[in-house]
């Protein structure tokens, strides 16, 4: 550990009372995504109460502050989110929601990087500027009421990234850095890891139409949604091994209920589900093909079926030298045989990190400290130095290596980087393209049909 290290380290460590606090207070106001506010006030007061200045996102949560160096350079933005998960049946949930994604932390050690660096001698030999960001609704998750937030004006995209993007969060930033909570086992003897990215995603709504009638007396009246539905789960099941492995693809289809009684059939089935892969090419190559098939199980049935596609996240791809930047930072920390970067593995989940790493250079890396499995009942927090004040110190590591020096190294990466979009408003011009509300199979009045599943 170098000296400047060693005075980073101890920065975190005079404020990582503040750190242990937040996170304590953030686990117990968990909220869901775009309805964070009371994350959004606890942590605008202690920013604002450390002297930040803060640039907030309106009618939704969020907000940034510029730490400027007085230097020129590029700008770096480090990020924390407030989102938790409806889960009631974790014993520590507070009204039906949890935090058993460990997101709460990401904005504890957030909040204590923004303290570390009003420390005396913080910004030496820094330069540029460093950006400090809480983003909400990571997952994706309510689609229902994103979807209502979307008409109602309030929202365009339904996860918090690419929505602050659209509202100009991202203007002026040049490369980006975040750390996630992460279970690994304490036997494993890991602090922090990464692999090379994940997953991206498109959302999913099936409506399925039919016909009720009274399922005893008179079937023959009606036409039954819910079966329409499951024709088109299986149409899609027998369509994985056409799925090609390069693509990591993942089709998980969850039925939302049939809202009528046990004697009439069910005239309406409501599907939700995403479809993952590698690339957004195979997202929208593979979601055709679904389309299609539940096009096509309407059909059998003589049903309908809406579809509704929503962006959900972008592919992540971390940039290698950054994350290499970032595995030799984390082992600086706490000793390479505590760090585990695997540059070949990939995670099918998604994040809607990867939005930001369609435009920039980015990493997204693990600090250990959690128990339980994530997004489960069981799942825990069991190491708050571990999981947040490591965090902050790893996090302020990578941006002072970044951006000393003039920035070389920062500047170096920024160059080499090829981003598949050359700006925010890029990608969300893309982006807004996948949205699509469409009755995918209208019948005329002597009960012929037009099948259309495309997004043309």
């Amino acid at each position: 550990m170098t000296n400047r290290q060693q005075q980073i380290v101890n920065n975190v460590d005079a404020i990582k009372q503040l750190i242990y606090d937040s996170e304590r207070w953030l686990w117990a106001h968990p909220q869901t995504g775009f309805t964070e506010w009371d994350a959004n006030t606890y942590l605008t007061e202690q920013f604002e109460a450390l002297g930040y200045t803060l640039t907030q996102a309106g009618n939704v949560p969020g907000f940034y502050t510029d730490i400027d160096t007085g230097k020129p350079g590029p700008t770096l933005v480090i990020m924390g989110e407030l989102d938790a998960l409806d889960i009631a049946n974790h014993p520590e949930s507070v009204n039906g929601m949890t935090h058993c994604c460990g997101h709460h932390a990401q904005a504890a050690a957030l909040l204590g990087i923004a303290a570390a660096l009003k420390q005396p001698g913080a910004l030496d030999g820094m330069c540029g500027k460093i950006r400090l960001m809480t983003v909400p609704a990571e997952e994706m998750i309510q689609l229902g009421f994103r979807e209502q937030l979307r008409k109602d004006g309030i929202i365009t995209f339904f996860a918090g990234k690419i929505e602050l993007m659209k509202r100009g969060f991202f203007d002026g930033v040049d490369i980006a850095v975040m750390v996630h909570g992460n279970n690994t086992a304490p036997e494993a003897n890991i602090d922090f890891s990464c692999t090379a990215g994940n997953n991206g995603c498109i959302m999913k709504t099936l409506k399925f139409k039919g016909r009720s009638a009274h399922a005893g007396g008179y079937p023959h009246l009606g036409i039954n949604a819910q079966y329409a539905a499951m024709l088109g789960m299986q149409a899609a099941n027998n369509l994985r091994e056409t799925f090609q492995e390069k693509d990591i693809i993942r089709f998980h289809p969850v039925a939302m209920g049939v809202n009528c009684a046990v004697n009439i059939i069910p005239d309406e089935l409501v599907l939700e589900s995403h479809v993952r892969a590698k690339t957004l090419a195979a997202i929208e190559f593979e979601n055709k093909k679904l389309n299609r098939a539940m096009a096509g199980a309407a059909l059998s049935m003589g049903a309908g079926v809406e579809i509704s596609d929503r962006p959900g996240h972008s592919p992540a791809f971390h940039d290698p030298t950054l994350m290499k930047l970032a595995e030799d930072c984390c082992g600086d920390l706490v000793g390479a045989d505590r760090v585990s970067f695997d540059y070949n593995a990939w995670m099918s989940g998604t994040t809607d990190f990867g939005d930001v790493t369609q435009i920039m250079p980015g990493v997204q890396f693990f600090a250990s400290g959690e128990a339980g499995i994530v997004h489960g009942i069981d799942f825990q927090v069991i190491d708050v130095e571990k999981l947040c004040v490591n965090s902050a110190k790893a996090q302020l590591f990578v941006a002072d290596a970044l951006l000393s020096n003039d920035g070389a190294t920062a500047k170096e990466i920024i160059a080499n980087y090829k981003p598949a979009y050359p700006s925010p408003q890029a990608l969300v011009e893309t982006v807004d393209r996948l949205i699509m509300d469409k009755d995918a199979v209208i019948y005329d009045a002597d009960g012929n049909a037009t099948i259309d599943f495309q997004n043309l």
